[in-house]
């Protein structure tokens, strides 16, 4: 739980937040390193179940992030600037929610203090995701489930 007068993301927009403070918005639930798969004629985004090869499976973090777009050049850097572009972001994503004027969630780790709520409360991809290095083709890991 964070301490009275710590909860930055009610008072601070998101293009006056430090980098710091943006960056700790992200939850780890790991779902924007998820492969999209996209439809050319409508524009819609299909999640599937393959994750970054860069991504931990387990602790559902970057296993690189500060060297990511070196190993992974389409990787998107999330920016306040850009934020209305990523609409493909999860509806339980910080980024998304806050911009769309919503509050975190209870379980978001910045309001428990515990990096694992996120898990404990099925939000994340932990236990149903698989590597793109080990992943066929895009088409056959579309997920039904919603992000």
């Amino acid at each position: 739980m964070t301490e009275a007068g710590e909860r930055f993301w009610e008072t601070t927009a998101l293009a006056d937040m430090s980098r710091a403070e943006w960056e700790s918005l992200c939850d780890g639930c790991g779902k924007c390193c998820l492969m999209k798969v996209e439809d050319e004629d409508t524009g819609e985004v299909a999640p599937t179940n393959i994750a970054c090869r860069l991504l931990d499976l387990n602790s559902c973090l970057c296993s690189n992030y500060r060297h990511r777009r070196a190993h992974v050049p389409d990787c998107i850097r999330l920016t306040p600037e850009k934020i209305e572009q990523f609409y493909w972001l999860p509806r339980t994503c910080a980024y998304r929610l806050l911009a769309e004027g919503e509050p975190l969630p209870d379980w978001h780790p910045l309001i428990t203090g515990d990096p694992d709520s996120v898990h404990r409360a099925g939000i994340s991809v932990r236990g149903w995701t698989v590597s793109e290095s080990e992943a066929g083709p895009l088409d056959h890991h579309i997920v039904e489930r919603e992000l």
